[in-house]
């Protein structure tokens, strides 16, 4: 009766704050998801959250600005590129350390360099959380630590909606295809990132891990113009399952193009197209396809009926003398 009392509690001390695996795969083009299980399920993400970090530090600051270490760096726990305090380094180092080594060092000097305070800048964090459409989401710091706080808080469909914005950004999306960094003589950074270097289609991505949250994976590939995005939580054989995940998307859908990126003159206005509008269609199963534009108030409006799902498009123009298509 003793044995059978111990090992119940055993049992039960192992299971207590272990989450199932859950994972999202995502067209980068559009947004489609074409697999998930438990995609809105919400645990915390650990250091896939440092996408979030780089993200905010890339759009607010300047990668060739400096910044001089501060002192209670040596108080950061968990994985680190050993900043020393008093050193001199560019936002551009930071952000290679946090995306390839995932160095909480760097993700709290970053936060201090941009906001002048960890509390500040994760309120930064939030906020852009919120206009992604990050509805699962919590941010607490800008590492993924969650020893003391509960860390960040996602999910898998949310972390892809962050991947799949954060890759068009261009500074971004060399930071997290490179696959090593030259720090300083002598220290070169090798990316955690194992598919850059046995799976040819990657793109970039970011690893984490905690006891809390278990392995967390974050990865997008790319053939030709077709984009793919995974994400998985508390998942052991991560590497193998994302290359399998992206090879199944890139064979059985294609990315098709809506508008190309460039310059057009409609109805007497400009419209400047910065990024292509590609949908993902299936390569097995008939889409039904129907696409409308329009121009109202100085906007372009696409609306992109697929399989009975609308999508608005729409952007923002200058009147002009012209009245021609190009």
């Amino acid at each position: 009766m003793r044995k059978l009392i111990i090992t119940i509690c055993l049992i039960f001390c192992f299971t207590t704050n272990v989450h199932a695996e859950s994972y999202c795969v995502m067209s980068g083009n559009d947004g489609t998801v074409t697999k998930e299980k438990d995609m809105h399920e919400t645990q915390s993400v650990a250091s896939i959250s440092k996408i979030m970090t780089a993200l905010i530090a890339i759009e607010q600051g300047n990668l060739n600005d400096t910044w001089v270490i501060s002192d209670d760096v040596l108080k950061i726990n968990g994985s680190s590129v050993y900043l020393i305090p008093k050193e001199t380094v560019t936002l551009e180092a930071l952000l290679y350390g946090l995306m390839l080594r995932s160095g909480n060092d760097t993700a709290h000097e970053i936060a201090l360099c941009i906001s002048g305070s960890e509390e500040a800048f994760v309120k930064e964090m939030n906020e852009k959380a919120k206009i992604l459409g990050m509805n699962d989401t919590l941010f607490r710091n800008p590492s993924g630590l969650d020893e003391e706080d509960g860390g960040n808080i996602s999910s898998a469909y949310d972390m892809a909606l962050l991947m799949r914005y954060a890759m068009n950004n261009e500074t971004f999306s060399k930071i997290v295809s490179s696959e090593y960094y030259d720090f300083k003589k002598g220290v070169r950074w090798k990316n955690k990132n194992k598919l850059l270097f046995t799976y040819d289609k990657t793109t970039g991505g970011k690893t984490g891990f905690t006891k809390r949250a278990g392995r967390t994976l974050v990865t997008s590939a790319s053939n030709d113009d077709t984009r793919s995005i995974v994400v998985s939580l508390n998942m052991g054989n991560d590497f193998a399952f994302h290359e399998k995940s992206h090879e199944e998307l890139f064979e059985q859908y294609a990315a098709y193009v809506i508008l190309k990126a460039g310059l057009y003159h409609i109805s007497n206005h400009t419209f400047v197209i910065e990024q292509t509008l590609q949908i993902l269609l299936s390569k097995t199963e008939t889409t039904q396809l129907e696409v409308h534009t329009k121009v109202e108030n100085h906007t372009l409006i696409i609306e992109v009926n697929k399989d009975g799902e609308l999508q608005t498009y729409t952007y923002e123009g200058t009147a002009d003398k012209g009245g021609w298509f190009s």
